[in-house]
């Protein structure tokens, strides 16, 4: 009898940080746009909290639209260098020419113009970074089963690009918090140290284009130490003959529509949207929850994030490990406790102060990063060897988390209780339901789904 088999493939750990560089570009812009776009639009450019919802919802939609179109066109063509590294490349520059613009004030607008022409203004730049952004992660992603064929050499490759993931947010916050530090010590008027105001546009644009150059070298490092197999799909598999007389039976070759039949597929298009909301929509409202309910400093919504991210980093440091002892499932399930706990204390600490918040960022952070790298680790299982269709599960998996997340902070802009950048009382006790929510609600609800996962595990049920 003749079967195929799947050859063993594994990285040097030189090219295990060369292929993890490669999405610290866009971690670097995904920081800044979930931590500070929505602070910024509101207390920086004075902008409502409608418009500054819809900014973010373009994006999402934008970003949600392209991912699965991306993964889809990834799979199909070759590319000059590639067909995963050639859309990386692609992404990369569109992130790097249109990410600016959207850390800056339009360029055209002066103190009359409407915010509606103003929010005109930025789509095109919103739409365009998106997409880039999204063929570069895409890419990215679909290396992971294509590189290494162990399980355990996709949960350690997943984490060492969490790890660069958690680096790029600590760097996005120090520097944040030393531009914040500098702009103090050389401001005589304590409101600008402590309220964020229209005297922060300076700062957000350097943060923003320090991020650009610094994500833009570590691309160039990933393409020259990442080398993709550009030979035809298969040929990593092998041909094992029992008997010269029997038939070969070949593995069967996924393409994107038997994705759509299999229910492990929706499984784990649940449990990613779940886990991207609550690691998303914390991030984007940490920011706010810091400066409307807790009152703090502005110089806390770099520290209490930086907080977050180096918990995150220790954190991913033991999940191969931990995996290995447990399983993926049951590390994915100690994430969620880790963020339950968080939303409890948020819940239930009504005065919280600068001292407790540390403690509550340390469990939002670990349990963040552990279930972040626990579901990508079994979208990676799922697709297992049928890797030429890999980019667009990716891309599906994306899909949904983006228009959730999207969806997710409009309706919660739409129902802040006041419209204007001027935080009202009641906002104090919103920003707090609104933490509680997205990230106990949702754990919630992703406990649910892997609860069906126990029972029916993540594998291909139909041939």
């Amino acid at each position: 009898m003749e079967q195929f088999v799947s050859a063993d493939r594994t990285l040097s750990v030189c090219r295990r940080l060369c292929y993890a560089a490669g999405h610290f570009l866009n971690d670097l812009c995904a920081s800044m746009w979930f931590t500070y776009l929505l602070v910024y639009l509101h207390s920086v450019l004075s902008f409502q909290s409608t418009y500054a919802g819809v900014m973010l919802l373009i994006g999402q939609i934008a970003d949600g639209v392209c991912t699965p179109l991306v993964g889809y066109e990834s799979d199909r063509t070759t590319g000059i260098c590639g067909k995963r590294k050639t859309w990386h490349l692609l992404g990369t520059v569109c992130v790097l020419v249109c990410f600016p613009f959207i850390f800056n004030p339009c360029l055209a607008c002066d103190e009359n113009t409407p915010q509606w022409a103003q929010l005109v203004y930025f789509t095109p730049f919103i739409i365009i970074f998106q997409f880039g952004w999204a063929a570069t992660q895409i890419s990215h992603l679909s290396l992971i089963p294509e590189l290494v064929s162990r399980v355990s050499d996709k949960v350690e490759l997943t984490a060492y690009r969490y790890a660069f993931t958690v680096v790029a947010n600590i760097t996005v916050y120090t520097v944040a918090w030393l531009l914040f530090h500098f702009q103090a010590q050389h401001s005589v008027d304590p409101s600008i140290t402590d309220n964020l105001g229209q005297v922060d546009i300076p700062l957000f644009r350097m943060l923003a284009l320090i991020m650009l150059g610094t994500g833009a070298l570590f691309s160039l490092i990933f393409h020259v130490g990442t080398k993709e197999d550009v030979s035809a799909p298969g040929t990593h598999d092998q041909l094992i003959t029992s008997s010269p007389s029997q038939e070969v039976l070949p593995r069967p070759v996924f393409q994107w529509k038997h994705w759509l039949k299999e229910p492990s597929f929706y499984q784990m298009a649940f449990l990613y949207m779940c886990t991207r909301l609550i690691v998303n929509l914390s991030q984007t409202y940490i920011s706010v929850y810091l400066t409307n309910s807790l009152m703090l400093p502005k110089n806390f919504i770099a520290i209490i994030p930086l907080v977050m991210y180096i918990s995150g980093f220790v954190c991913s440091l033991a999940m191969k490990p931990l995996s290995k002892l447990i399983g993926i499932n049951m590390t994915y399930l100690i994430g969620l406790l880790l963020v339950l706990g968080f939303a409890t204390w948020v819940f239930v600490d009504e005065n919280m102060g600068a001292e407790s918040i540390y403690g509550a960022a340390v469990l939002l952070g670990a349990g963040s990063a552990t279930v972040l790298v626990m579901s990508l680790s079994m979208t990676a299982t799922l697709i297992g060897e049928q890797t030429q269709s890999g980019a667009f599960v990716y891309g599906s998996m994306s899909f949904t988390d983006k228009v959730a997340n999207g969806v997710g902070v409009i309706l919660i802009q739409s129902t802040r209780p006041c419209s204007t950048e001027a935080c009202c009382p009641a906002c104090v006790w919103f920003y707090r339901d609104v933490m509680v929510t997205v990230t106990g609600g949702v754990a919630l609800a992703a406990a649910l789904c892997l609860f069906t996962i126990l029972i029916w595990p993540i594998r291909i049920r139909k041939s």
